[in-house]
């Protein structure tokens, strides 16, 4: 039997969700023995002495935990393999378990940019590579569509922050498309904006990240959120950690926690889109595109000639009616192709496409690969 020491908190939906993974793994090919100690060990000056001696004591066989990598030189010493999860930077000595933070942060942008939204806004935290990539990658997309940005990051508790952020808030413009560095600052900023009368989603489109039902729920309006495949990562570090503690081998390895898809709440329930018809539309697209909808379906919603309708929505768009409901689809069953292992033809149905051959012509087209190799190349460790 295994013997993990964890350096998890249970406060977060996101540890929660990881140690989900790491309990699945452990039922279905364990069993494995945990130990879980208090997470202020991971800060404490002394607390790296407490967990090399009672590793020592238990003969632990790993360890999975959040720490900073340049305040354990010590742990070297147990001979054992050892996961750190990500926080202010990622290891070089220990497995990392980290994510596309860079990739969450373009999914984010591209959610936006697909309502038509032209400012942007991100809150994040300073010195830390999870919030920092995330504002990479969003920055680096809004550049591309030509959007204006506004940052705020801060390196203080946020009820040192509050009078800062709040006046930062101020600024911005009342159509911005505003995107946090999780659910916890999102929440910070939907309390703000409360006080302030700062209407979300009229005002401020509000996006969050971990998809905590907690912190998303209890805002109001409820707050949206890109969902991360945590539960998986948790346990692909099992699996990885398992070779490790096989073969004795020290080399480091890297799990990565892939965003899986977007929870759409109140929070972002509005398009920038000027002509009230043409968002109407895409509303209606986006909320039955798995469906077997139509034209005839979208003409019956918009109440107007097709020739009328598809030349307003390609002035607003850019874009075709037709294309807009294709594009939402294979944003479904590329989300599916990496956070699942279902077959192909089952994610397909779901995301409204009813053959699979016109489907993986289409990928193709949009992807430059087929749906198999789109799979490999992004679900590979």
């Amino acid at each position: 039997m295994r013997k993990v020491i964890l350096l998890i908190d249970c406060a977060s939906e996101f540890d929660r969700k990881l140690l989900r993974g790491i309990v699945r793994y452990s039922h279905e090919k364990g069993p494995w023995q945990f130990y879980r100690m208090p997470s202020w060990y991971s800060w404490d000056e002394n607390g790296e002495q407490h967990i090399l001696r009672w590793a020592r004591k238990w003969q632990a066989d790993g360890i999975i935990g959040r720490w900073n990598s340049s305040r354990a030189p010590l742990l070297k010493k147990l001979g054992i393999p050892i996961v750190l999860q990500n926080y202010r930077s990622r290891s070089k000595d220990y497995s990392n378990l980290t994510g596309d933070y860079i990739g969450t942060g373009e999914i984010a942008a591209d959610f936006f940019i697909k309502r038509q939204f032209t400012n942007f806004a991100y809150y994040g935290v300073r010195n830390v590579v999870w919030s920092e990539e995330r504002l990479q990658g969003f920055s680096e997309r809004v550049s591309e569509a030509g959007g204006s940005l506004s940052t705020m990051l801060i390196d203080v508790p946020e009820n040192e922050a509050r009078r800062e952020v709040t006046a930062w808030l101020r600024t911005l413009p009342k159509s911005v498309a505003l995107f946090c560095c999780d659910d916890a600052h999102a929440l910070f900023i939907s309390e703000i904006c409360k006080t302030e009368g700062i209407q979300i989603p009229t005002d401020l489109a509000l996006l969050g990240v971990d998809n905590d039902d907690l912190f998303c729920e209890i805002s109001d309006p409820p707050i949206s959120s890109i969902e991360l495949d945590v539960e998986q990562g948790g346990y692909r570090t099992c699996q990885m950690l398992e070779e490790r503690m096989q073969s004795g081998s020290k080399e480091p390895f890297t799990v990565v926690i892939k965003p899986r898809q977007i929870v759409r709440r109140k929070s972002t329930d509005r398009h920038d889109i000027k002509d009230a018809a043409v968002a109407k539309v895409v509303s209606f697209i986006e909320e039955n595109f798995a469906s077997d909808i139509g034209m005839q379906d979208i003409l019956a919603c918009a109440r107007m000639s097709r020739r009328n309708l598809e030349l307003r929505f390609k002035n607003e768009m850019d874009t075709t009616i037709y294309q807009y409901l294709i594009s939402c689809r294979l944003d479904c069953f590329a989300r599916l192709l990496l956070s699942t292992d279902r077959p192909l033809m089952d994610i397909a149905m779901e995301s409204g496409f009813l053959d699979s051959n016109n489907l993986s012509r289409t990928f193709k087209k949009f992807y430059g690969m087929s749906p198999k190799e789109y799979r490999s190349l992004n679900c590979g460790i």
